[in-house]
């Protein structure tokens, strides 16, 4: 006789689907906010790795340093309220400097929202600015892979920052997979958009958008994490820093292929 499925958590979700995308650290500072979260590493085996600072802020410089010298997404996690805006200052130093980070925020339980509950904070309206590529508020479970894989697609392509913010009773809940066919890829980077597939899929094709003027290479995978960007440079580049992945071309308006 089979047992009963378990089911996993959003939180549990969460990390899972960070490990797909090949993210093995998350700078953190604990807070009640992220109860869920913390829950759930301690039934991931730690993986990806909690790496507790001093401070939120701290957290935040400690994934842009991360991301400048390895290449990959830095990813950082915080509580609601006061956890959230003391992210703020490193999340700048990444958007001015183009280095792709994702921000996991937590906030109040949905049936506290708008009740001036305790550090309640618009988080929404908090990172409309430095997150202004994509910033999103999982409210139900069926929201996930959907908002993670957009979330880690837009900071790797657009080498910005992005923020996903979930509730702390959403991270409680048990998570189901969506019920319909989710667009997997960016509107925002104006690609061809494709039903989801299981993340363990291999990349298919590669796909070159226009944004801002400049083309920019990304592997596109069907519902599955693209690797870091290895870029090769142009001829014509004349970039400092070489070989990690420069942002000159930002202003230089060389186009590096990968």
């Amino acid at each position: 006789m089979r047992g009963t499925p378990v089911s996993i958590k959003v939180s549990d979700y969460v990390l899972q689907r960070l490990r797909e995308w090949d993210v093995d650290h998350v700078f953190a500072y604990a807070g009640d906010g992220i109860n869920g979260l913390l829950a759930a590493w301690g039934r991931s085996d730690n993986k990806p790795k909690f790496v507790q600072s001093r401070h939120e802020e701290m957290s935040a410089f400690e994934a842009v340093g991360y991301a400048k010298f390895s290449g990959k997404v830095g990813v950082c996690a915080a509580t609601s309220g006061p956890g959230a805006i003391h992210l703020l200052n490193g999340l700048y130093d990444a958007k001015l400097d183009h280095v792709p980070v994702v921000a996991i925020v937590g906030q109040t339980n949905r049936s506290a929202m708008g009740g001036s509950y305790q550090q309640e904070v618009d988080l929404l309206s908090l990172y409309k600015d430095v997150a202004s590529e994509y910033c999103e508020m999982v409210t139900v479970p069926e929201q996930l892979p959907n908002v993670i894989d957009r979330a880690m697609r837009t900071a790797y392509a657009k080498r910005t920052v992005t923020a996903v913010i979930i509730p702390a009773d959403v991270q409680e809940l048990d998570y189901s997979a969506p019920t319909h066919a989710f667009k997997m890829v960016p509107s925002s980077l104006g690609l061809t958009h494709s039903a989801p597939v299981p993340p363990t899929a291999e990349l298919t094709r590669a796909a070159e958008v226009l944004d801002a003027g400049e083309k920019v290479a990304i592997l596109i995978g069907q519902g599955r994490a693209a690797p870091a960007p290895r870029w090769r440079r142009s001829p014509t580049c004349s970039a400092p820093g070489w070989p990690r992945p420069c942002s000159a071309r930002t202003r230089c308006r060389t186009i590096c292929r990968m």
